[in-house]
């Protein structure tokens, strides 16, 4: 085959993926002295860290001084359910509130305290307001912040291209194939590292936040090159996502409304949360269950409302009372702020909430209730990476943001998600520059790979007839939304997968018209290919995981188990195919043992910095 004709850039290191993770770890990388390309399957400020509206959590005290990093290692370890790798967890911890300040200084604008400090609000898990925000828009700040600042960095950015695959040489990273989406043309990049910053895979279910971006391109691409996944099992079902219309169901509603003073009411006007405090009980910390037992004796004072308990717990709450019969009018419960908040408060403080209600559902949520219901959200679990450096099982491939795991274990903390890109973004971005600087020799292209990558692609446009990868598409997210959703059994697990077992053959026979030009057809067809390893991988591992823990509820097998804290569920790409596979757990470090297991008093009134 003649390359001649194939576009090559080469870069030092490209980031796959232009949203928060991605874009800080690109400026650590170039701030570091290396030539930095950045691709982006859409356009650049068109990623998912925009619908982080709730804030950005760091330990900063702002607003109550009994809060550090231990606190929140404590919440992330507990809100985890201790799946969490221990060592992440407390890098977030300690790192968020010097990422947060350095943003401040690249130009973010955050609410104030009176006292002229970035406010800080509460959210689902965190014992304090933690939360530092910019009204419900943090993601959209946070994201223009980094994308001012990384402009002035001589950083490559390649909008509209999306990766097929990595090119190896000698299992080490050499460089990555993708395409414009827009000719359809093929480019090389030529790379000693690639950092994969991909976001997850929330397009396998069909009810999701998620836009059409997020097909597991890292996830696949990753698992394809011989990179493990970790975690996968556990998918996060927000618990409000907008059910009416039909057109936009599934669209975020911020955990900021809640935090803000929302309620959560079903159809018979009752504030049904409280009634789900005693099945918390066995799963929940001692302290969260000595607030449950103020809110039962009806002291409605405690720290954080009920509303506010983590997601996976209020999710399950709504799919209750939904399918006992009180549900909303279309499939939902209400949420309801405007009884407890002014007009004024809520225009000021949710404005992105009031126009998206307004704009989209056409009503006004200073006046009436909002319906809302659970949608497919966050991958807590993604490719596996070493804690400190971010680096895969794959010399020279990196991961960082929602496509990576570890970091949230069982289920992730509102908030959470921002700093986690910001902290192991810039982890990443370091780890690269490690590698990078002691690199003995330059990675060598592999033409034949190219060869291979490309037939692959270019095989789905010389089919004379094939299957729809649209319908197909349907097909698979009807699939995960019945039997891989929020509440699972063995039963429906296994048929499942005997189901993507069949889509899966039927992917290899997917088939568009010939032009690659503006062909949105053949750019499915591709994505299928990553979106049967995503809805492949979570089926697999949540069928091996029989406990319920966290985001991962099996109705054949609940409550945790002992033995479930001392694996992690990893996914292998093997010659007989995905293997999914319990890998022990080492003991936790005595020192952050004794934090995360600790009581609530004895981490109080430490410095916030410490």
């Amino acid at each position: 085959m003649d390359f001649s004709d194939i576009q090559t850039v080469e870069h030092d290191v490209l980031v796959v993926g232009a949203g928060g993770a991605g874009i800080r770890a690109a400026v650590e990388c170039a701030q570091n002295g290396l030539n930095t390309g950045m691709i982006s399957k859409s356009l650049l400020g068109k990623a998912h860290t925009v619908m982080a509206e709730g804030g950005v959590a760091a330990a900063m005290g702002n607003v109550d001084s009994r809060d550090n990093w231990k606190i929140h290692f404590r919440d992330t370890m507990r809100g985890g359910k201790f799946l969490n790798q221990w060592r992440m967890a407390e890098l977030h911890a300690k790192q968020a509130p010097e990422r947060v300040r350095e943003l401040e200084e690249w130009g973010a604008v955050f609410d104030r305290t009176e006292n002229g400090l970035i406010n800080q609000r509460n959210f689902g898990g965190h014992r304090y307001p933690r939360l530092a925000h910019v009204g419900d828009r943090t993601g959209l700040e946070i994201l223009r912040t980094l994308q001012d600042f990384c402009i002035h960095k001589g950083i490559h950015t390649h909008m509209e291209c999306t990766g097929l695959d990595l090119v190896l040489d000698n299992g080490r990273v050499a460089g990555l194939v993708g395409y414009w989406r827009e000719t359809g043309r093929f480019i090389l990049f030529k790379a000693k590292a690639v950092i994969f910053a991909t976001g997850g895979g929330g397009k396998a279910w069909r009810i999701t936040s998620n836009s059409w971006e997020y097909s597991g391109d890292g996830l696949g691409m990753a698992y394809r090159a011989g990179a493990e996944l970790i975690d996968m099992e556990f998918t996060q079902f927000h618990p409000t996502g907008m059910v009416w219309p039909p057109s936009v169901r599934g669209i975020l509603v911020t955990e900021g409304v809640r935090g803000d003073g929302g309620i959560l009411k079903n159809s018979d006007g009752k504030r049904f949360m409280f009634d789900y405090i005693p099945k918390i009980f066995a799963s929940e910390t001692a302290d969260t269950v000595e607030e449950a037992n103020l809110w039962l004796s009806g002291d409605r004072d405690a720290r954080r409302p009920p509303e506010l308990l983590t997601r996976d717990v209020v999710a399950r709450a709504i799919k209750a009372e939904v399918e006992a019969g009180r549900g909303s009018p279309n499939g939902g419960v209400f949420l309801d702020i405007a009884s407890q908040q002014s007009a004024e408060f809520i225009k000021r403080k949710l404005p992105s909430m009031y126009h998206q209600f307004k704009e989209l559902a056409v009503i006004d949520i200073t006046e009436v209730p909002m319906e809302v219901g659970p949608t497919l959200h966050y991958f807590m679990g993604g490719i596996r990476v070493d804690s400190n450096s971010q680096e895969t099982n794959i010399p020279g491939l990196f991961a960082c943001g929602e496509c990576a795991g570890g970091m949230h274990g069982a289920n992730r903390l509102g908030g959470n998600s921002l700093s986690d890109l910001l902290v192991f973004g810039k982890l990443a971005g370091d780890g690269v520059t490690n590698y990078i600087n002691n690199l003995s020799n330059k990675p060598q292209i592999n033409n034949l790979k190219i060869k291979e990558i490309i037939t692959s692609a270019t095989d789905i446009l010389n089919r004379d007839e094939g299957i729809n990868p649209f319908v197909l598409h349907e097909k698979l997210q009807e699939t995960m939304q019945k039997y891989v959703g929020i509440v699972r059994t063995g039963d429906e697990l296994q048929l499942g997968l005997e189901k993507l077992e069949k889509i899966k053959e039927d992917v290899g026979r997917v088939y568009a018209h010939a032009s690659p030009q503006y062909n949105p057809g053949w750019n499915e067809a591709l994505d299928l290919k990553n979106l049967m390893v995503t809805a492949e991988a979570v089926t697999k591992a949540a069928f091996l995981r029989e406990e319920s823990r966290g985001a991962h509820t099996r109705l054949d097998f609940e409550g945790e188990s002992e033995e479930g804290m001392k694996y992690n569920v990893v996914i292998r790409n093997t010659s007989s195919g995905m293997v999914a596979e319990k890998r022990h757990r080492e003991e936790p470090p005595k020192e952050l043992s004794d934090i995360a297991f600790a009581t609530l008093s004895e981490l109080e009134g430490e410095s916030s910095g410490s």
